[in-house]
């Protein structure tokens, strides 16, 4: 079996060095490390994890806890849980889901939290461990999420330049920040077109909106177009659209938000502002992680530019 001894002889340095490159790499040149690591896989040497995390006084475990309605929102948070996943075992942490009553089961060195609403701050004041958040906040607390604002002034920018008239934007009923940006980032430049906004909400499930069009269609010209803050509100604006017997896009456009599989099992595919999921989750373990060996230093928020994906909803494919 390969000890520590040996990885120390392979990298011709000590096993104090090759402790603190396993234990401390912020301590250790990028060099020293890169010697180190190469010979542990040289000698497929596995450091003790259970051993440095007692060192250290840690669990080596992340909590991810999810505030919301996981239904409403899937599978946008496995793909947010395979960014983080990935870049926590990178760093030997696990990564723990937890929900509302199993939040105080067992030990970890932190939190990553998602879905809060306004109640729920009150609340995570108290915890005791490093926390951020996923999704944009107004009390200073550390988060990562999508320019929300940028995103939304993205589609109806498109919208406008595809030559839509009115354009509708379609809102989660909600009042929180990243619906606040979205409204705020649709709203500002319809001004800079000189275009009249209108706003309808619903919760954020197809059906909603797909009963509103079948309902409310004459009040919509053709040249309308539907900027919509998620995914799953636009594809039932689509099938509202198509049981109304509107076509889609040459009379009728609709924009998406979140780009995480709903947008390609659309039809016509739904052009949407794409959101980098993966690596937003990336970024949540890396800044909970620096946050932690920072014995809780604030790390601010990192916000992620989003992409428009223009598909057969507004043009033709």
């Amino acid at each position: 079996m390969t000890t520590l001894s040996d990885v120390a002889k392979k990298a011709n340095v000590s096993k104090m060095t090759v402790s603190r490159v396993i234990n401390h790499p912020e301590k250790v040149t990028d060099e020293l490390k890169e010697l180190v690591f190469q010979a542990m896989k040289d000698l497929d040497y596995k450091p003790n994890v259970a051993a440095k995390a007692l060192a250290n006084n840690r669990t080596q475990v992340i909590k991810f806890f999810i505030l919301e309605e996981i239904d409403t929102t899937e599978p946008y948070y496995m793909t947010l849980l395979m960014g983080m996943s990935k870049e926590l075992d990178k760093h030997q942490y696990s990564l723990q889901l937890v929900t509302e009553n199993s939040f105080d089961v067992g030990q970890s060195d932190g939190y990553v939290i998602t879905g809060m609403r306004e109640e729920d701050y009150p609340w995570i004041e108290r915890l005791e461990k490093p926390f951020v958040l996923f999704g944009e906040n107004r009390y200073g607390y550390d988060f990562v999420d999508t320019d929300n604002a940028k995103g939304t002034e993205i589609s109806t920018e498109h919208a406008i330049k595809s030559g839509f008239e009115k354009i509708v934007y379609v809102g989660i009923d909600v009042k929180e920040p990243f619906e606040f940006s979205r409204e705020s980032g649709y709203i500002n430049t319809m001004q800079r077109y000189q275009k009249v906004p209108e706003i309808v909400r619903f919760s954020n499930r197809s059906r909603y909106s797909e009963r509103f069009i079948e309902e409310q269609f004459a009040r919509y010209p053709k040249k309308t177009a539907f900027v919509c803050s998620s995914d799953r509100l636009a594809i039932g604006i689509e099938r509202g659209l198509q049981k109304c017997k509107a076509s889609i896009p040459d009379d009728y456009g609709v924009v998406g938000f979140d780009g995480v599989f709903l947008d390609q099992i659309a039809s016509p595919r739904l052009t949407t502002v794409k959101q980098p999921v993966f690596e937003m989750g990336a970024a949540c373990a890396t800044m909970l992680l620096n946050k932690i060996k920072q014995k809780g230093a604030p790390q601010g928020n990192q916000l992620f530019e989003a992409s428009l994906v223009v598909r057969g909803s507004t043009q033709k494919d």
